[in-house]
């Protein structure tokens, strides 16, 4: 993959200077005026685009860009003070971070355009020498809305894209470099690159160090993303066949009892359930009441207790979608499939192991794939009903006992302002969701066996 990649930057490199040794005077003007050799043959528009782009480049750099690039390296030294009860303001670490970063981006699309006009005029340079013409002004501008109308289309989205997704990603990973944190705000105390002291300490034991909590984080965090998959999906499952049966009276009754639990909003049955499930809360209380248990169950505050409940809890929200889900496909699998099957003396057991499941995990699989990565990021479920408590003192950053990645992240963000180790904490979620994913696509039917149920 490397030298693919090697290869292709060696043949642009080449063909640069191929361009620049046969092309003629316009060409080699375009080399530093964007968009000259265009406007020289007459291709207004192409000229004017990409010679606005440059005059924008240059205007931005000089007035906005370079004053924050020059100083990307430090992240500022200066720190904003008082001086006989004047304010001087001096570096912002954080605004020279963002358009720091911003600006090298946007260095590299420079480059991008730079090369894109170069390619423009060898490709008129080819043209003209072959006896073509070259499209008129209006037919480019025509074009806009034919042959090139996906990029019209697209210029907006991807735009917002790049705004609200990739430059905040990429702004969260520069933060993990840095020892961004409480006790360094800026303009005050300005923040400044460490290096990978952040994920050494991540991986650092002991009782000052981030590792064990880490490692106990994900592990819970798999262990919920697997039960809170799998129980759903085969329970789901299950009571759609239940519903389906042949024999079943109020079968739309059933769904729609079961479909409500959908149309509640999950915040306002999250917080009940917490709350019924309290020391002082309904389960406790009318078990107390009837002798049952001499002492509330502690449900929420027990670590072990605490997480079964949760993922019980899961199931009675997670089972309606499934069932939705399954009840369509079921009915899609042909009949004859069943009757050839009890011909042959198969058992329900049989039918459901060789004809239900094999169909319904090639058709769900993707479906699958994107739940086990959800609950992997499942902030909701987990933070309504316990916040991550119970809290221990044993788990740094006030982690507690039902947090996941996620929720321990937000805690380290929100709560104690510590955006550096957050910032490590992103990295790694991502990394698990990635690896995950990536395993888990792989051993789908669907993917191993495209056409097995062609």
């Amino acid at each position: 993959m490397i030298s693919k990649y090697l290869k292709a930057f060696g043949t642009n490199i080449k063909e640069i200077g191929t361009t620049f040794a046969e092309g003629d005077a316009k060409t080699k003007g375009s080399y530093l005026i964007f968009g000259l050799g265009p406007l020289l043959r007459g291709q207004i528009v192409k000229g004017l685009a990409y010679l606005s782009c440059e005059l924008l480049f240059i205007w931005y750099m000089v007035t906005f860009g370079w004053k924050y690039l020059s100083k990307f390296s430090t992240l500022g030294t200066v720190e904003t003070h008082k001086e006989r009860r004047v304010t001087v303001y001096g570096d912002n670490s954080f605004l020279i971070l963002l358009f720091g970063l911003l600006t090298i981006i946007l260095i590299l699309l420079f480059i991008l355009i730079w090369r894109m006009n170069i390619q423009e005029n060898r490709n008129e340079e080819i043209a003209l020498r072959a006896g073509k013409s070259l499209p008129g002004n209006k037919k480019v501008l025509a074009s806009l809305l034919d042959s090139n109308f996906d990029k019209t289309l697209l210029a907006l989205p991807v735009l917002g894209i790049f705004l609200f997704t990739v430059l905040p990603i990429l702004f969260m990973i520069c933060v993990a470099f840095t020892n961004y944190d409480k006790n360094h705000q800026s303009p005050t105390n300005l923040f400044t690159w460490v290096g990978l002291d952040n994920f050494k300490e991540l991986f650092k034991f002991g009782s000052t160090g981030f590792g064990t909590t880490f490692l106990k984080v994900l592990a819970w965090t798999m262990v919920w993303a697997f039960f809170a998959t799998f129980l759903d999906y085969f329970l789901g499952m299950a009571v759609a066949i239940l519903i389906n049966k042949k024999g079943i009276k109020f079968k739309k009754l059933w769904r729609t009892i079961l479909v409500i639990t959908i149309a509640v909003p999950q915040f306002v049955s999250l917080l009940y359930v917490y709350k019924m499930f309290a020391n002082d809360g309904l389960v406790n209380g009318y078990l107390m009441k009837w002798g049952w248990i001499a002492k509330p169950i502690p449900f929420w505050t027990d670590p072990m207790l605490a997480r079964i409940t949760i993922i019980v809890v899961n199931i009675w929200i997670g089972i309606p979608y499934m069932m939705l889900i399954a009840t369509g496909l079921l009915m899609n699998i042909p009949e004859e499939l069943y009757e050839s099957a009890r011909i042959d003396g198969a058992t329900p057991f049989q039918m459901f192991k060789s004809i239900t499941l094999p169909y319904m995990l090639f058709v769900t699989g993707p479906f699958l794939l994107t739940q086990f990565t959800g609950n992997l990021n499942n902030f909701n479920v987990i933070y309504l009903l316990t916040k991550g408590q119970p809290q221990s003192m044993k788990l740094a950053e006030n982690a507690g006992q039902t947090d996941l990645l996620v929720t321990w992240l937000y805690k380290m963000t929100v709560t104690n302002t510590n955006y550096k180790m957050a910032a490590v904490i992103g990295i790694m979620v991502f990394l698990v969701v990635a690896v995950t994913s990536l395993i888990v696509y792989n051993m789908l039917p669907s993917v191993r066996d495209e056409g097995g149920f062609q």
